[in-house]
């Protein structure tokens, strides 16, 4: 079985997000506004690294002979919070600096990075299930902890 973990190639997501970054900034150049496909980047980039950080948290938090949920939520709240805020921030800034919405390309690369990440982890997951599907083993219902 392949898991989500394995599935998650950062030097995969670093060659696709530089190419999503150089077709922003070409399509983004021919309407004028180049600094919107260089913001995009940006949020690729932050969303990147919110990947790399959301693994390294998964890594020592399961590393624990008990893992708790809450500590993963509490985790991952605090790294979202700061995520979004620094896009925010950035975001805001941009339109200071530069007296235009370009820095709202962040937020899109951020959303972008996302869907992204999704396919990128789900696709090799689920050629591996339709090729060799499921080995789970079988469990009455009234077994099962769920």
């Amino acid at each position: 079985m392949v898991f989500p973990s394995v599935a998650f190639r950062p030097m995969r997501l670093l060659i696709v997000c530089v190419a999503l970054t150089a077709v922003a900034v070409t399509a983004s150049a021919f309407t004028g506004h180049v600094l919107f496909g260089v913001f995009f980047g940006v949020g690729l980039a932050l969303g990147l690294f919110n990947a790399m950080l959301v693994r390294k948290a998964v890594e020592s938090i399961t590393a624990s002979d008990h893992p708790l949920k809450k500590k993963m939520a509490v985790n991952s709240a605090m790294r979202l919070m700061v995520i979004t805020a620094v896009a925010l921030t950035i975001s805001i800034g941009a339109k200071t600096v530069f007296k235009n919405n370009d820095g709202l390309g962040v937020l899109f690369g951020l959303a972008i990075f996302q869907a992204v990440l999704v396919m990128s982890t789900s696709i090799p997951v689920m050629k591996k299930i339709r090729s060799s599907g499921l080995d789970v083993a079988e469990m009455p219902a009234s077994e099962s902890k769920d």
